[in-house]
Formats: structure tokens, sequence, C-alpha cells
């Protein structure tokens, strides 16, 4: 095994990664103050956008969970991948060739890191698929395909293949191409068997699972002949590093654009059904993957269609936007039977906010959306998904429509079969609403009902949530039915200690003091130029009295002090983390991603901000006036020192006229530092 990465090339690496692109392809960000971007945490459930992305510096934080780090770290949490694997992955991505200790490069056929190797065997995969589509052998594909109203062309667009009928056809075609059979098997494309190693896809229609950037993570496929000896219809590739049915929607790399435009996602239950959507004009269609969809996929959705336009209060529920005829919201197109039915009440089991948005359509006579654009046409498609219903009224309605109210037996069946729907609501803001609308439809009395709800909330032993309610600021939101509902002694005693926190009067923690110190280390992090070096060189720990920032300021010095000229953001923001070790880092990454008080300057979709052309005359000015009050600081408690020694020794002993001496002499230092900082920033 080569040994460590060059130093030098992890430092091309790191100049080269675009933190915004990364990011950005999978987390809907949004301009928040000069150079700073917000989104939904990729790593936890959030209603409330937490997730800050500063470009310039490379660096990102979570005020959710707490995670942040650089594109490194971000790349190791997102891929699930160690820090040499995320160097790869990023040197992969921008073209960029490896040196490794011990001699030569790694860069050469056959090896690379394992992520890289196995996307590389996917890659390769589809295109085989994708040829032997057109061959002889895949007429039962391709009259399978034509038969569901799909083109050449549309083939095509959404990269249907064919997996060939032979033993090991693909296998032999990779490893052609120089991938190993650990590869293939690892990468869910083959599997061992007793007389060697197999395709796993055989006699199939073949479609490409992709994330959202377009790289290929695993494949679909659909049976085609009847001696098939596997006997599901579909089969998926099964979990590997890169592939996790939880965690990827078939057509998100197409649909995208479109959700984030729209703010809406339209949920099928399969391959063709995405492929007729699309082709229908429903362009935010995307497919689970052989699995119900779960809190994951939510999580997907959400972090898409996410809007906080109203700036600190978060949108929940369907609302209106800008350009678009529908509200924001999103559509499961499930079958209207019972299958289908029991697939929404599964649905209840997702978090309030994102049901809040959660609609159905069912289209007339069960179809789904494949079969409904080939027997009414496209428009048939789109009317479906514009006249979908919200989620709770589906269920509950399809309950209530089995009983006749025109008897007293059919309403309290009706009440009986609806209350533990209802009950499973568990946003105690729409609880209620749903009550009284359901008690006027059935005709019964509202306590009636109302028993009939708390009876089996209990007994389900539903926990409430509010999906209005912003999280605290360090929360994590959308905790899920996981939490318990009884406190603990451990909770009890955390409760008490933030309410005696909360409720002294003795310190509080936005005093001025504490404001000019954070303030201080932010500039230093986000813009070190615009500190005045010969300033920044007289500052002593005497000049910080929040334990933190002292902490920090040590660290600073153990980099070396403020960076030269000409270094990358990037690698400064990498030794200050480095320096500060892993008790300081969300310190560090809180400060590099906090907003500072000065104007706003033009933000483009990557982020280029003053950063890239050195600080602005604003910045320089507002570096300045918090380094007068730090050093201001210094002094008064120098001075506040030399006057409670005099005191003791006296005013008229030799040292205490000695002190009177230094204290002129400590008051003269602050009137010429004032005057010099200021005379530099003019």
């Amino acid at each position: 095994m080569a040994g460590m990465i060059d130093k030098q090339d992890v430092e091309k690496v790191r100049a080269a990664a675009d933190l915004y692109d990364i990011v950005s392809s999978s987390v809907t960000l949004k301009p928040s103050g000069t150079g700073t971007f917000v989104g939904l945490c990729p790593f936890h459930d959030e209603k409330t956008p937490s997730f800050n992305v500063r470009p310039s510096l490379g660096v990102w934080h979570c005020f959710g969970c707490g995670q942040g780090g650089d594109v490194f770290a971000y790349v190791q949490q997102r891929e699930n991948v160690d820090f040499r694997e995320a160097v790869e992955l990023l040197a992969d991505r921008y073209r960029i060739e490896l040196h490794y200790a011990q001699g030569g490069s790694e860069r050469v056929e056959g090896q690379g890191s394992k992520r890289t190797r196995l996307l590389d065997a996917n890659e390769e995969a589809q295109r085989f698929f994708v040829e032997q589509l057109s061959g002889d052998d895949a007429a039962a594909a391709r009259s399978m395909l034509s038969g569901r109203n799909f083109s050449r062309e549309d083939c095509g667009r959404f990269g249907c293949g064919y997996a060939p009928r032979g033993w090991d056809n693909l296998v032999r075609h990779l490893a052609q191409k120089g991938f190993t059979h650990k590869e293939l098997i690892d990468a869910g494309l083959a599997r061992q068997g007793q007389r060697g190693i197999y395709d796993y896809f055989r006699g199939r229609v073949t479609w490409p699972i992709r994330d959202s950037t377009g790289r290929t993570l695993g494949f679909g496929a659909r049976r085609l002949y009847d001696d098939d000896v596997i006997e599901a219809k579909y089969i998926n590739t099964p979990d590997t590093i890169l592939y996790r049915k939880t965690q990827v929607l078939y057509g998100l790399d197409l649909a995208k654009r479109s959700i984030v435009r729209k703010r809406q996602a339209v949920i099928v239950e399969g391959y063709t059904d995405v492929m007729a959507c699309h082709l229908a004009g429903v362009d935010t269609a995307v497919a689970t993957c052989g699995t119900a969809f779960g809190a994951e996929h939510a999580k997907i959705v959400r972090r898409l269609i996410s809007d906080d336009s109203l700036g600190a209060v978060q949108l929940v529920g369907p609302h209106k936007v800008d350009g678009q005829q529908l509200s924001s919201r999103i559509v499961f197109t499930f079958d209207g039977d019972a299958a289908g039915q029991k697939a929404a009440v599964h649905a209840f089991g997702l978090d309030s906010a994102f049901l809040s948005q959660t609609f159905v359509a069912v289209a007339q006579d069960n179809l789904d959306p494949c079969d409904l654009r080939i027997r009414q046409g496209d428009e048939a498609v789109r009317s479906l998904v514009e006249t979908a219903k919200p989620l709770y009224d589906f269920v509950i309605d399809t309950a209530i429509e089995r009983f006749d109210m025109g008897y007293t037996a059919g309403q309290m069946g009706a009440v009986k079969a609806v209350a533990p729907l209802i009950a499973q609501i568990r946003d105690k803001s729409l609880l209620d609403i749903y009550t009284r609308k359901v008690t006027r439809r059935i005709g019964v009395d509202l306590d009636l009902m109302r028993d009939e709800v708390g009876s089996a909330r209990r007994r389900m032993r539903i926990i409430a949530d509010d999906a209005y309610a912003s999280p605290r600021r360090g929360e994590p939101a959308g905790r899920g039915a996981g939490v318990r509902e009884e406190v603990d002694e451990r909770v009890e005693r955390g409760r008490i200690q933030r309410r005696d926190a909360a409720e002294q009067s003795y310190h509080r923690i936005d005093d001025a003091v504490f404001i000019c110190e954070q303030q201080f280390m932010a500039v230093v992090i986000q813009q070190p130029d615009a500190i005045d070096p010969e300033a920044f060189s007289q500052l002593t720990l005497m000049n910080f009295i929040t334990p933190v920032f002292r902490s920090l300021f040590q660290a600073i010095a153990a980099a070396g002090g403020l960076p030269a000229g000409g270094v990358p953001q990037g690698l400064w923001m990498h030794e200050i983390s480095k320096a500060a070790g892993p008790l300081l880092q969300p310190v560090v990454d809180e400060l590099a991603v906090m907003p500072l008080p000065l104007p706003r300057t033009a933000e483009g979709d990557g982020g280029a901000t003053s950063a890239d052309s050195g600080p602005s005359a604003a910045e320089r000015r507002y570096a300045s006036e918090l380094m007068v009050r730090l050093m201001d600081l210094g002094y008064m408690r120098r001075i506040g020192a030399a006057k409670r020694r005099m005191a003791q020794l006296g005013s008229d002993s030799p040292q205490g006229i000695g002190l009177l001496g230094d204290i002129a002499g400590l008051e003269k230092a602050r009137r010429e530092l004032r005057d010099q900082i200021f005379g530099n920033a003019l």
C-alpha cells in the first residue's frame, strides 16, 4: 500500500475544491450575509436551516448538530470515508494527480481509492448495458420499453439498458477494463457462486440509479423471461458502500433542479412511472428503489424544497411559490387499492413538518402514472398531480367512505375506524382541527370523537409534536418517534441546570467584552489580512477575559500568529484548526461562518467574496476598531492591577511612586495606539 499523500498535493486539492459546488449538489443553499450561505443540514433532520457554509474560507458549520469543518471533513461525513479517501475523491473530481510517500504516484491502472474504483466500475457497467440494448438478444427488452410508449430517444435520456442472459458477460467485460473480481462484488455488479463469479443482473431491462450529481451508484432491473431464476419482478443493487436503498431516489439527478425551482416533488413507485411523468411534463418525479419511502428519503426531499423566505420564520405546510400554479408540496402517487392505502398510512410515521406538505394522488381505475399516460395521455398525468389531496384528508376520507352514515351503527363504525388515524397526527396544531372536521362530517358529538382519539393516542403512545414551532438554536429538530415521552432523571437535571443558567442575573453572555472578543476572533479567522500585524503582536492573554478566546489566542500563537501575505484562506483555516485541536474546532467553525456587521457585497452563486481579493476598507476599519477596544481593555486591566498594588503599598512609598509612573506610561500608550491604528486605517 502506498504511503501518506504528499502534503503539497493535499493543499492543491484543498485550493481547487469548490465547497459551494460540492455542498450545493445535495443541499439547497441561500445567501445569508456577505459570503455566507445557509441550508438544511444534511447530517441531521431539521425544519429551520442552521447549516452554514463559507466558501471563501472553505469551512462549514451546523448550529443545530454542532458538526463542521473543511471541505475534506464534509466529504468524509457525507460519503462515509476516511481523510485519505476524501482527498482522493476530490482529487479525482478536480483531476489532480496525487503523489505518495515511499515513492511514486498511485495513479496507475488498477489502483485508486476504493470508492472511486467502484464508481468507475458502475459507469463502465452502465455503458455496457446501454450498448447491449441495441443488440439482437435485447428484442424482449426493446419490446417491453416500446410497449410502455418509450421511444429510443426516451430510453437514451433515462439511461435504459439491457443485461444479457449469459452467465458472466458483464464480469468478463469489466475484467478486460482492469477491474478485479472483488471490486465487482463490492460494487454489487457480481456475486460469488460455486462455479465462480457471475453477473448479478442477467436477462433484465436496467436503469441506472444516480445521485444528485449524476454519479451511478447502482442499478434497478426488471424481469423479462419466465425462466429467470429470480422471481422478483424488480431487483436492485444490494447495499454497498456506494448504494443504500434507504438513501437514494431514482431520477433525482434529472429532477433536482425542477424540485428546487418549483418546491415540489412527486414520489412514484417505479422506474417507468418516473419516465412517464417526466415525458408528460411532471419533471419533479422521483422513485424509491425497492423499499418504502422513509425518513432518510424525506430528508433528501426536504433539503431541496425548503424555503426560509421570511428569514427566521420557517414556512411549514403548503405555501405559494412565485411563478408556479401549485403550492409547495410532496405528492405521492399511491394506488387506490388496499396496498396503496396501507402505504399512505405508513407515511404517517414521517415527521410532522414533512407531512404538512404531503399530498396523495390516485388515478381513476387505480392506474399508475405509466399506465395512465398510455391510456389517457400526458394531460392526464399532469392533472393527476394537480388534483392531489392532502395526505391526512386522503387517509381519513378513505376510512370514512366505507361506512353508511345514514345509520347510527355506521356513524359509530366510522368513529372507531377513523379515531386511530387521527390519533397518529402527531402535530398538536393540526390534531384538534382534524378532530373537529371529522366530527362534523360523521355527525357525532365532538366530546365523543375527542375521547376516542385521546384513547387511541394513549394506547398507541403517540408523542406530540409541533411542526410550526421553530426549534431552539443548538437543538436538533425532528427528533421523531424514538424520543421517549417520559422525562428521565438526567434530562430533568439538565433542564434545571439550563433554567438556573438562564435566570441568573450576575453574568450575561452577550456583554460588551464578550462581543468584542468574539467579533475580533471572527475577523482574525475570516479575514486575517485586515488585522494590523504590528498591533496584533502586542496582544497578550491579558487582552482576553473569556476562557475560550484565551485558549483560541494561544492556538493562534501556536500556529505561528497571523498568516503571511498570500497564504490561501483554506490553508489558514487548516493551520488554525490543527493548532486549536478537537476541543476548539467547533469554536473555529462557528466563528468562520458567523456573519460580521459589515456592508453587504455582491454575491454570486459560488460565493465569491472580498476574501478573494484582500480585505476591504470597511473590514480594515472594523478590525482596527476591535483592536483598539481589546488593547484598551488590556491596558485598563493592567492599570487597574497597578492601582490596586499601589493602594496596598501606599502612594508615597518608592514602589508606589514607581507604579504611578507606570500608570501614566500605560495611559499614554493607550492614546498613541489609538492614534496609530486609526491613522493606518485611513
